[in-house]
């Protein structure tokens, strides 16, 4: 407590040099907790659905076209999906979203 008193009398108006700095810390911290760590999750969630495919799967592409996962290429990193009986096409992984994801 005698630091902060000694820091407010060593240098006028030295509270408010130190209170907009909290304020810029503080602000920093409420960006990080509502729109920062959301989205990370949200992309962990994201890669780890992707990663997790199996043939069976209903998935929607980012395009809006539901069908069901039949294979799926790990070296190219492409998914079969077939939309209608018969109709098979391919896509790329990053292209799959979740069922309940289409916007």
């Amino acid at each position: 407590m005698t630091l902060f008193f000694s820091l407010m009398q060593a240098q006028p108006g030295g509270f408010q040099q130190y209170g907009s700095l909290i304020m810029i810390v503080l602000l920093f911290v409420i960006m990080y907790f509502f729109m920062i760590r959301p989205q990370n999750k949200k992309q962990k969630e994201l890669r780890n659905f992707r990663n997790a495919l199996k043939p069976g799967q209903d998935v929607v592409t980012v395009g809006g076209l539901h069908g069901t996962v039949r294979s799926i290429d790990e070296g190219t990193d492409t998914v079969t999906l077939e939309v209608a009986t018969g109709v098979k096409l391919r896509f790329d992984r990053a292209s799959i979203v979740p069922q309940g994801e289409t916007k």
